[in-house]
């Protein structure tokens, strides 16, 4: 039960950084960490479900702002977004913008200032304008003061050049807004020439930048990045299959980049595979086998199964099981969601995944934390997780290696407490939307606390219901899930670690 390498200790009470006070207190600080790990302040993660975001759904951030501690919230933001501990990062998008424009000075600047370091890529970036946009509908000022603008120029002149010039041609526009809005709207002035050269190719085009760059006397650097954009801009406008192909493998070009009538082409497609990110990659394992990208036997099936099961490509991308196990699980289905896209499951595929799905447990680091994993045997578990082809069995069998009748939920905690086993985390897996307890959950697991000294959490997975009510609340070490993904594997480990 409790895996080699732990560090969990009875009886320790040591407070983190969620709480103020008693070690299950739910504070504002520990709403505010879920609401920034799932984008919900309360105790349910549902699976693959976006939560929106409003002010309401946002007061424990509200009142810590009140409180004056909008610059601890920043610091909040930033571990979890650098830190991988955001399940969806819309929610720290959001907190971010909300602090950018706090009545308080320096939470408005420590906000602006983390703005780099929280929207990596520009996808980020337009999410977080267009949420300052959303917040300040209704009020008389507009969002580009002086403040954003420095921001948002900052943004820009701190980027690496050829980085910036992939960025940049690579995702365009979002969320209503484009590089040459923020760029314009910024007053952005290039820091240094190449930055300078790539404004001018977002804000006039490529052929003012050829006509201004022709005559002159170029830096090694503006040099490399005009010969990048020249690919870009020739890619764009070729007909020619083997020329795009000799441009993807010479400049390391990804799917953004090319046209529509690009990616109809299998040579194309198979072109793109050999360098595309293995996540990526698993994603459309169906689509080019319906395609006949990925033909049976073929040098291209052989060197995707190669990529797919490499020890050093699964550690490079830090691919965790669980992704392996869905990736298999849909690929298996032979259909895609929408029923449109058909295929027949090809069995090296197949055999590279499952062989992907135990070495993919290097990736994952020991907790340190002694887990009770109890599944409900019951004959509900032949069901499926909704949103995936996985089955509740095979969720429930995946997540016991990671860590028939109704669902006590006390009986694993109650068995514990008796034959004398300290539990940090119980995990209890089931789709039995009904819990039916001999006692109440959260009264059983703090006579576990009491007599074991452990600080004991439980976790209720309904794997394919809708929610589950306990009847405390309030107690910090409950946590409920509804449906399973990667991001309910992450909950889970940030729960067990008191990160949220």
């Amino acid at each position: 039960m409790e895996p080699s390498g732990s560090t969990a200790t009875a009886g320790n009470h040591t407070l983190n950084s969620t709480g103020d006070g008693c070690p299950w207190e739910l504070s504002d600080k520990a709403r505010l960490c879920r609401f920034l790990c799932y984008g919900s302040e309360g105790d349910v993660y549902t699976a693959r479900e976006e939560c929106h975001l409003s002010m309401e759904s946002a007061e424990a951030l509200l009142s810590l702002l009140q409180e004056g501690r909008g610059c601890e919230v920043v610091e909040e933001i930033k571990r979890f977004t650098q830190d991988g501990r955001a399940v969806r990062l819309n929610p720290s998008l959001f907190a971010l913008a909300l602090c950018s424009q706090h009545s308080e000075l320096k939470t408005r600047q420590a906000a602006f200032k983390a703005l780099k370091d929280v929207c990596r890529v520009p996808a980020h970036l337009f999410s977080f304008i267009q949420y300052k946009k959303e917040l300040k509908e209704g009020m008389k000022c507009g969002i580009w003061g002086r403040a954003l603008r420095k921001a948002v120029s900052d943004w820009y002149n701190e980027q690496d050049a050829m980085s910036l010039a992939l960025a940049v041609t690579k995702c365009k526009q979002r969320e209503g807004w484009s590089h040459q809005d923020l760029l314009r709207l910024s007053h952005t002035k290039p820091a240094c020439e190449t930055i300078a050269l790539i404004s001018k190719y977002v804000t006039k085009g490529w052929k003012e930048v050829q006509v201004a760059y022709a005559d002159k006397e170029n830096s090694e650097e503006v040099v490399k990045v005009l010969s990048y954009l020249e690919v870009v801009e020739k890619v764009k406008h070729s007909c020619d299959e083997t020329e795009v192909i000799h441009l993807i493998e010479e400049h390391r070009l990804e799917r953004e980049q090319l046209l529509t009538d690009h990616l109809k082409s299998k040579q194309v497609w198979r072109t793109l595979l050999k360098e595309m990110p293995l996540g990526s990659m698993l994603n459309i394992l169906g689509k080019m086998t319906a395609d006949e990208v990925l033909e049976p036997g073929s040098s291209d099936m052989a060197a995707v199964c190669d990529r797919i099961h490499n020890e050093t490509t699964l550690k490079k991308a830090m691919i965790h099981p669980f992704s392996i196990l869905l990736a298999s699980e849909n690929y298996k289905r032979g259909q895609g969601y929408r029923g449109k896209t058909k295929w027949e499951p090809d069995s090296s595929i197949l055999k590279a995944l499952d062989s992907a799905f135990y070495k993919c447990f290097m990736n994952v680091e020991p907790v340190g934390k002694r887990f009770a994993v109890a599944v409900d045997v019951s004959t509900s578990l032949s069901s499926v997780v909704p949103g995936t082809s996985v089955s509740t069995a095979v969720a429930a069998a995946a997540i016991t290696m990671i860590p028939s009748g109704s669902t006590d939920c006390t009986l694993p905690i109650t068995w514990a407490t008796e034959n004398g086993k300290a539990v940090d985390v119980f995990i209890i897996l089931t789709n039995n939307p009904l819990w039916t307890c001999t006692a109440s959950p959260v009264e059983t697991l703090k006579k576990h606390r009491q007599k074991s000294g452990a600080c004991s959490k439980l976790v209720m997975c309904g794997l394919s219901s809708t929610g589950h009510a306990i009847t405390d609340t309030e107690d910090r070490g409950l946590l409920s899930i509804c449906g399973f993904d990667l991001g309910a594997v992450s909950v889970i480990r940030s729960l067990a670690q008191d990160l949220i």
